[in-house]
């Protein structure tokens, strides 16, 4: 009995260092695709993935007195995020593409050839139009530590030239949750990819985030116009209150008499990254009730740093709670808005023959 014993003690500690990686059905969209749900659980953190828009459902952490809570809006089934006029308005948790973030006037050219996609946010395409990657049924398997996710975009879709083949893996490993991303195309396209989770590290639907102490390593950002697209200017952030590059409380400026923030009605823009294009620290964002801290690590050169500042109550997630205004905030890793509009910025073609690839890292810990 005790070589029983130790046999079975012996195979949970080799299990809790590969992780445990299970997969049920979640439902069927309402096309009839059958989409499911992959656990990815490490010691204790736990992530929640399913197949349709490849979104995390969920992000279970402790606190700093261990208690485990789930650190990302979303919804409790998949009709949450099918249903309705507006399937998942506010994108909780799904791969964005082609072009995370906005393409100014829905168009650009490429190659000569001006290109035009759909436009779901006045005039400009946001998160790659009303039919991008977070509406797919992406195809999964199971890789060591999580799932392996791939999705193939036609030549021509939501107006993007090139048959472009995006494969994410979502890993969970230690303390970390790693997004991989690769991409392949067979003609010359843009691409923009990112995950759009929303944070409340207090726990989903528990609060607002103003007390958040917010980190973010840039010395610049990208202003914005009325409609929310880059001017091309890429001024300093020190004397502005953009300036995250010492922990600040979110709301200790959020307020202020700022053009640019009143544009944004509060944090929604794209911060210029000092990593030099090297995996290394974005953002951190440190809860002080519960103690929980979020590193965000990526190689991208931007970050969008967004506050839930159109979340108003009428979005009912998991539990039942109702999503208030600034509830949550988003870390989006990506190249910047506008950018196949902007030459001066960090391109984002693709050509073929190339590989898209690119890694974020959200890192969990407690203090």
């Amino acid at each position: 009995m005790r070589v029983c014993a130790l046999v079975f003690a012996l195979a949970t500690i080799v299990t809790d260092m590969q992780g445990q990686v299970t997969k049920q059905q979640f439902g069927k969209t309402p096309d009839g695709a059958e989409v499911d749900i992959y656990t990815l659980k490490n010691g204790a953190i736990e992530a929640r993935v399913i197949t349709y828009g490849g979104i995390i459902q969920s992000i279970k952490v402790p606190d700093k007195n261990g208690k485990s809570a789930d650190v990302v809006l979303g919804f409790d089934s998949l009709d949450g995020y099918t249903g309705g006029p507006k399937p998942n308005p506010a994108f909780f948790g799904a791969i964005i593409g082609r072009y995370a973030n906005r393409i100014g006037g829905g168009q650009f050219t490429l190659d000569g050839k001006t290109y035009h996609t759909p436009l779901n946010d006045g005039p400009n395409t946001l998160h790659g139009g009303p039919k991008g990657f977070d509406k797919a049924v992406w195809k999964a398997k199971e890789i060591p530590h999580g799932v392996e996710l791939t999705h193939v975009s036609p030549d021509g879709d939501s107006g993007f030239p090139g048959t472009l083949t995006a494969v994410v893996r979502y890993t969970v490993v230690g303390k970390d949750l790693k997004i991989e991303y690769s991409a392949t195309t067979d003609k010359d396209t843009v691409l923009n990819l990112t995950n759009h989770s929303y944070f409340n590290l207090a726990g989903q639907g528990n609060g607002n985030i103003l007390q958040n102490q917010v980190k973010i390593n840039a010395s610049r950002y990208t202003p914005v116009n009325d409609n929310l697209i880059p001017t091309g200017e890429l001024p300093s952030v020190a004397g502005t209150p953009f300036d995250f590059r010492k922990p600040t409380a979110v709301g200790a400026r959020i307020n202020e008499d700022n053009d640019q923030l009143k544009k944004g009605h509060g944090y929604d823009h794209n911060w210029v990254l000092d990593n030099g294009g090297k995996l290394s620290e974005a953002a951190e964002v440190y809860e002080p009730t519960s103690g929980r801290v979020l590193q965000v690590l990526t190689d991208q050169p931007g970050v969008q740093f967004y506050t839930g500042n159109f979340l108003d109550g009428t979005i009912v997630g998991k539990g039942g709670k109702a999503y208030q205004r600034r509830e949550a905030l988003c870390l989006e890793t990506q190249h910047f808005p506008d950018s196949p509009n902007h030459p001066k910025f960090p391109t984002t073609e693709l050509k073929p023959g190339q590989k898209y690839h690119t890694v974020t890292v959200f890192r969990f810990s407690a203090r």
